[in-house]
């Protein structure tokens, strides 16, 4: 296979991880959302469309933009991924892990929240719920797309 070839094959997999990524936080990671919700462990609801700054877009979508990013990265590093029910188990944290950080440690901070955004428990479980669910989601939706061949 030409260097060409090989380059296009991996812009594919990353657009494509992209949008596994957008649609897997507007599905996986909102429906896990309203079920912590309805629970009564998650702090904030699913669905919030109030406009975001600076943009005015709505939250879920911005949401869904940066599980889109996300997506791209999780694209790129998903080939490492083992084989069989390890590989959903790394895809949930995967998502479970380096999204709740970013969250954590750098987006909450730059809102003028706490860092950890208080080490409350029902945020970090959310958080890791939530965005693992995201993992496996953008998984799912990943192989699927790119007709990768289902190890597990």
């Amino acid at each position: 296979m030409n260097e060409s070839s090989q380059s296009g094959r991996f812009a594919r997999r990353l657009l494509l991880g992209f949008a596994a990524g957008f649609l897997a936080t507007v599905i996986f990671h909102q429906l896990v959302l309203v079920l912590l919700w309805s629970l009564g462990i998650a702090p904030f609801p699913p669905f919030q469309m109030a406009a975001t700054r600076p943009l005015g877009v709505p939250a879920l979508i911005s949401l869904a933009f940066w599980g889109g990013v996300w997506g791209v990265a999780f694209a790129a590093a998903e080939r490492r991924f083992p084989g069989g029910a390890a590989y959903w188990m790394t895809a949930f944290l995967f998502g479970a892990i380096l999204p709740s950080l970013v969250a954590l440690l750098v987006v909450l901070p730059l809102k003028g929240r706490p860092l950890g955004g208080g080490w409350k428990p029902a945020l970090l479980w959310t958080a890791f719920l939530v965005n693992g669910a995201w993992g496996v989601g953008t998984a799912w939706i990943l192989r699927d797309t790119a007709g990768v061949e289902d190890t597990g």
